[in-house]
């Protein structure tokens, strides 16, 4: 089979390594002998804990050659499942207890000191970096109105980087995997992440939700990627138009791809752009009325918004307080110091900061051989192997502790500690086999990914003839020519007609 990497430059897939495809290891092929003829009802009753078992799976020549004989059908629309690379996709058939039982007991465990230190270590670095810019990116030192503009841009570049290490590590406490202490992981959480304009509780919960849901069209909290249905209304074509469309024009997916990473944070915290609309379906009513977009009442800042319950508005208070002090000190700092002054030490960098949470977020969750899932095929594992690990260099490991190089294992069980995260992954692998992705290549070519994702990864769709379990898994598709084409759909007359 290819490689998910084909699709690359050659001057990317000479840095880069691809590692999405491997060899099922042992222990998941013993217990794929192990299927029987029964295992074929559970393709349409996936437990939560263990998966449905994939028939094809067996490696049994005589249960191969008997469910052939007596399910045809079934046994070659299971076959189908293909990525948007061309490549064959199983299903993952390990557990969460197979997971955790391959860690060292160690990795989990969490140092308040080493943690706490690593704050220290953050605020250090944006300090020193801000006095000694202040002190000597002057007319005195550098004469080049042009070379102290380079300085300064250099500064809020470097401050970003630091900006998003501090971010993470906000994160983390977000997890519980900063301290074993709760109230020391909110305090410390609740102080970053407020100086860094993020509303923290209300983040807290949602992103719990999305590492509770990864994966799930219908309930998965960020880059729910849109269907063949929703794209083709943004385009005010019908889906099956979409198979005839000529190839998207790069400024346009240029001019996409920047407005999401400067807009992109700012937008989903205020109006839910790229979460779910799962809220609708809310028992307690939350939903009714609201929508997400501008003033529709879907958002990280009010207490009635349907992303949270009821007994947790007081901490979507707290958050707003948090944010509403913050403002204040920008402002005092902007009013005795200068606005541009303020823009330059703290807002440029603030907005590195953005574009990299969503670049790191977008990249960790999209890319061709991702499958998504709907009810009877998602469950937990599942969803968390649909994520890839990136890098970024020096920059990912060492200023942003790891977290774009360690992102399939933190979906799995996301109270391990950052310091233990590379260890703990490598011990999963053999577990998740050809089900871990990775992609590695440096700096430049994680920015490249960013725009082969844009091309690539437009919409999702079932894959054509496929029943059973197998038509709630959707696979990245697009109109730029580019992988498995879309499946060709029949106009809408055709249909009327037909029923």
């Amino acid at each position: 089979m290819a490689s998910s990497l084909h699709m690359c430059p050659p001057a990317a897939m000479s840095t880069s390594v691809d590692t999405s495809n491997k060899t099922t290891p042992a222990s998941s092929r013993d217990r794929s002998q192990s299927h029987s003829q029964a295992s074929l009802s559970s393709l349409a009753t996936p437990s939560e804990d263990k998966p449905a078992e994939n028939v094809l799976d067996s490696t049994d020549p005589n249960i191969i050659d008997a469910l052939n004989k007596a399910f045809p059908d079934e046994v070659q629309r299971a076959s189908k499942l293909i990525d948007a690379n061309g490549d064959e996709f199983e299903m993952p058939d390990f557990t969460i207890s197979d997971i955790r039982a391959a860690i060292p007991a160690h990795c989990f465990e969490r140092s308040t000191s080493r943690s706490l230190a690593y704050v220290g270590r953050d605020l250090l670095y944006l300090t020193v970096t801000w006095l000694v810019c202040h002190k000597f990116i002057t007319p005195e030192y550098i004469p080049s109105p042009v070379l102290r503009s380079m300085g300064w841009v250099l500064y809020t570049f470097l401050q970003g980087c630091i900006g998003t290490g501090l971010w993470v590590l906000a994160h983390e406490c977000g997890h519980g995997a900063f301290t074993p202490s709760k109230t020391i992981n909110d305090t410390v959480g609740f102080c970053c992440h407020t100086a860094l304009l993020v509303p923290y509780f209300a983040w807290k919960i949602t992103h719990g939700m999305h590492h509770a849901h990864t994966g799930h069209m219908q309930k998965d909290m960020v880059f729910v990627p849109k269907t063949r249905d929703q794209f083709a209304s943004t385009l005010g074509k019908f889906s099956h138009e979409l198979s005839e469309l000529c190839e998207e024009t790069p400024i346009a997916t240029a001019v996409t791809l920047i407005g999401q990473q400067l807009l992109g944070w700012i937008l989903y915290i205020t109006t839910n752009v790229t979460g779910t609309d799962y809220y609708t379906h809310r028992k307690d009513g939350r939903g009714i009325g609201k929508k997400s977009g501008f003033f529709g009442g879907v958002n990280h800042f009010q207490p009635s918004t349907p992303l949270i319950n009821q007994k947790d508005e007081i901490l979507i208070v707290y958050s707003d307080l948090g944010l509403a002090f913050m403002a204040g000190l920008l402002y005092y700092v902007g009013t005795n110091f200068g606005w541009w002054n303020l823009a330059v030490w703290y807002f440029m960098p603030y907005l590195w900061v953005n574009h990299w949470l969503v670049a790191i977020t977008y990249l960790q969750h999209t890319d061709p051989s991702l499958p998504h899932y709907e009810d009877g095929a998602w469950n937990f594992q599942r969803g968390a192997a649909a994520t890839i690990d990136r890098d970024l260099g020096l920059i990912g490991t060492y200023l942003m502790h790891g977290i774009i190089s360690t992102h399939v294992l933190h979906h799995f069980v996301s109270t391990i500690p950052f310091y233990h995260a590379d260890e703990a992954s490598e011990a999963i692998k053999p577990v998740m086999g050809k089900h871990y992705r990775q992609k590695i290549g440096g700096f430049w070519y994680f920015i490249r990914q960013m725009w082969m994702a844009a091309r690539e990864c437009q919409w999702v769709e079932p894959c054509p003839d496929v029943e059973g379990v197998g038509k709630n898994v959707f696979f990245y598709r697009n109109r730029n020519k580019r992988g498995v084409p879309p499946a060709k759909l029949p106009k809408p007359e055709v249909i009327a007609r037909e029923n």
